[in-house]
């Protein structure tokens, strides 16, 4: 961990300039003060800048790249137990005071509708503490958006090449998105943060083509996105060349593998593929606003509901999950959420029993929790923050084994690596996931690729199946820049770490005779 000033700051790298000579103070006290004067019982404001650019390669030529940016802000208040929101771009006091005058009519509205309609139901907020003057900056080396185009075009080019050159490799696509978000929060109980993060998510996919028969098939690079810099392309915090020199041999040997035989396996599950099925069946299930039924967007509610919380068997009692907006180089964390929480850590399963929930203030306040675990968080100036996905990872067993290790004692399995499609109820409870790659397992060995594989369970009875754990050094925190949630829809990123496990008579299916039914 780099060393950090008193304000949480670490030495070396400072909020951009550029965003500290907006007039963020003077904006925020025209809106707070306009708000609190037509009687808002609490409001916030809130100016983002999010830069947003990608570079696109087509067999080691340029296909594409953007570079985007969204500037505006937001005001949100809480008048008679109503939200009432509105969004800006005028950068003015002027502008500022007339977003909170709207932002107040709206929850007049809102409010009067909900009487109307009978409801009972008064936003409050959990009481969090006043963070006045807070500062936080991720954790990177080199800002990508410092690094030339050029060079950032270069590299994906040598990347491409290295693999266009392999025999068998007849396309491949190079990606590399990148983003700068920075954010000013400020609110009536007198806190104001500024922050600052950057991540990035570099992919290659190289593609073989049988000319004589046509058949095809791709891989991808397996590297994880990651609340890093520039410095990730580099070599720290993965091995680019390893995985880059190994790549053509392994879809060589994909293009060749046998498809995989329908029937019941035992599955050791790497980080790269496993790191999807938790933040499908664990991160969005234990986002209370689905297990309340308040959210249903992109693919439903929760079979975890709120009676069920600190009885429900979610798995074995291996099972140790966590939400986490503080973990180093997490996609979701955060210093301050969108409600001037300060980030946290905390329990969602312990022992395989269902412990804890992701919270915004007005949830954590309904429901008794005390205080709100910092889970608010809205991707744009012109959003709402919403309940929004932590950092969810399934902790490692101290001494836990090698990888290598859970392959021991499997008679009939398969090792699957890498993530590729997935599908799952609106209950979070049936799914199904296939990957990258997998390998038979025989008599606790590898033996070689299978193809057309996918693996199906409910939610507790996959993670119930769950015997053994890796231990620390199969550690990897995986994880996306696309999660979806919210109507208007909404974008985050996440990631979810996770170690290699064990998970004992699982069905798997022959995705191409399924394809058939």
């Amino acid at each position: 961990m780099p060393p950090t000033s008193s304000a949480g700051t670490p030495r070396g790298r400072a909020v951009d300039p550029q965003f500290l000579a907006y007039p963020l103070h003077a904006l925020a006290e025209a809106a707070l003060g306009r708000a609190k004067q037509l009687g808002a019982a609490h409001a916030d404001f809130r100016l983002e800048r999010v830069r947003s650019a990608s570079w696109r390669l087509r067999d080691g030529r340029p296909s594409g790249s953007s570079d985007s940016v969204q500037l505006g802000f937001a005001v949100r208040v809480l008048l008679d137990g109503a939200w009432g929101f509105a969004a800006g771009v005028d950068l003015t006091a002027d502008a500022a005071a007339r977003v909170a005058e709207q932002a107040v009519a709206v929850a007049r509205l809102s409010g009067g509708i909900s009487r109307a309609a009978g409801s009972a139901d008064v936003v409050e907020l959990a009481e969090e503490p006043v963070h006045a003057d807070a500062t936080w900056v991720s954790s990177y080396e080199v800002n990508p958006f410092d690094v030339p185009d050029a060079e950032k075009t270069a590299l994906l080019a040598d990347w491409s090449n290295r693999l266009l050159a392999a025999d068998g490799v007849s396309h491949v696509s190079a990606n590399l998105l990148t983003v700068q978000e920075n954010k000013f929060y400020a609110d009536t109980s007198g806190t104001v943060t500024t922050q600052q993060r950057v991540r990035l998510h570099p992919h290659l996919e190289a593609t073989s083509v049988d000319e004589r028969t046509g058949a095809f098939d791709s891989m991808r690079t397996i590297a994880p996105p990651v609340g890093r810099g520039w410095e990730y392309l580099l070599g720290t915090g993965w091995n680019w060349d390893a995985e880059l020199a190994e790549l053509p041999e392994l879809l060589a040997e994909k293009m060749k593998a046998p498809s995989v035989e329908a029937g019941r396996y035992d599955l050791v599950i790497d980080p790269s593929n496993l790191w999807l099925t938790i933040h499908e069946s664990i991160g969005h299930a234990t986002e209370l606003d689905r297990a309340l039924g308040y959210e249903a967007a992109y693919a439903g509610t929760s079979f975890a509901t709120f009676d069920k919380l600190g009885s429900l068997r979610y798995g074995s009692e291996l099972m140790h999950v966590t939400g986490d907006r503080t973990a180093e180089h997490g996609l979701s964390t955060i210093g301050y959420d969108d409600e001037g929480v300060a980030t946290q850590s905390w329990d969602l399963v312990k022992d395989g029993v269902l412990v804890g929930y992701q919270l915004d203030r007005a949830m954590a306040k309904q429901k008794g929790f005390g205080r709100s675990n910092g889970c608010a968080f809205a991707d744009s100036p012109a959003h709402v923050p919403v309940q929004r996905m932590a950092n969810v990872s399934l902790q490692p067993v101290a001494g836990g084994p090698d990888t290598e290790g859970l392959f021991e004692g499997v008679e009939k399995g398969l090792y699957i690596v890498g993530d590729r499609s997935w599908s799952i109820d609106m209950q979070r409870y049936n799914f199904q996931f296939t990957g990258q790659r997998a390998y038979a397992i025989r008599n606790g060995r590898l033996a070689g690729q299978v193809k057309d594989f996918a693996y199906q369970a409910t939610t507790t009875d996959f993670w119930g199946s769950m015997s053994a754990v890796g231990g620390p050094q199969t550690y990897v925190l995986g994880g996306a820049f696309n999660c979806g949630k919210a109507q208007p829809g909404q974008v985050a990123a996440v990631s979810h770490g996770c170690p290699s496990a064990l998970f004992r008579n699982v069905n798997v299916l022959n995705t191409q005779q399924e394809a058939g039914h």
